[in-house]
């Protein structure tokens, strides 16, 4: 019964984006931006490639703001409208409702993603690339994907103001985009130990998103990006069962 309330959660949440035109305009902007920075700011064809790195870079700075856009909603919305209560009175655990809410997003970010499939057809027609290495791009940056919507769906149950939502979304992304950030390193590393440095490294989306976006699978970046996404939605689920009993 419980299997069959996440399923029917899931599927409203699911419908729920193609019921808004804010989800269709999001998916629009992701795909033309995400075209627009590869052929251009990425100076595809200047280099001469037959890969799509041009197309991967600007992934982490794309979901940046598009997913707390997307993700700002989840709960928010519920706590906004007073309907929270109404989907914790179903058969389901809150941990399912988050899960359900999560994967609903996840998909929904998944099949935007699939519409940039063109570019893929688009390099294997001008030349012969490492589609094998292009797999594993687009499989990080779904994984990462999944990181920046787990911290969108966290940020959207402390507050029922979704403008608040993507705003401390964003702010925690960046967080984790900045601390791979060469600029960032150089900082720490003039004066921290070298070990230090890694460790800050280590929670960056840039750091685990370029190996995979050059075709590299390491256990570890997996690994990370599972592991972050775990973590922030035990978090949504602590938050909404504080809410809860509150």
């Amino acid at each position: 019964m419980k299997l069959h309330a996440l399923g029917a959660v899931y599927q409203r949440e699911l419908a729920g984006y193609f019921n808004t035109p804010i989800a269709y305009v999001l998916m629009v902007i992701f795909v033309v931006l995400s075209g627009l920075f590869t052929f251009y700011l990425g100076d595809f064809f200047g280099r001469n490639q037959a890969d799509l790195r041009a197309f991967f870079q600007w992934h982490p700075w794309l979901y940046l703001f598009l997913i707390p856009a997307l993700a700002m909603r989840l709960w928010a919305e519920e706590r906004r409208a007073g309907t929270l209560e109404l989907l914790l009175s179903l058969p389901i655990t809150v941990t399912q409702a988050v899960l359900a809410k999560f994967l609903a997003a996840w998909t929904f970010t998944a099949l935007a993603l699939g519409l940039t499939l063109p570019l893929w057809l688009t390099v294997n027609y001008l030349g012969s690339p490492d589609n094998g290495v292009i797999l594993a791009g687009y499989l990080g940056s779904l994984l990462m994907a999944g990181g920046y919507l787990a911290i969108g769906s966290c940020m959207s149950a402390v507050t029922r103001n979704q403008v608040i939502a993507f705003v401390l979304a964003a702010v925690v992304a960046l967080l984790f985009v900045l601390s791979g950030f060469p600029m960032v390193l150089d900082v720490f590393g003039t004066w921290a130990p070298e070990v230090l440095v890694r460790v800050i490294a280590s929670f960056s989306f840039l750091t685990h998103f370029d190996a995979l976006s050059k075709g590299v699978i390491d256990l570890r970046d997996l690994v990370y990006f599972i592991s972050l996404i775990a973590f922030w939605l035990f978090a949504n689920v602590v938050i909404v069962e504080m809410k809860k009993a509150g």
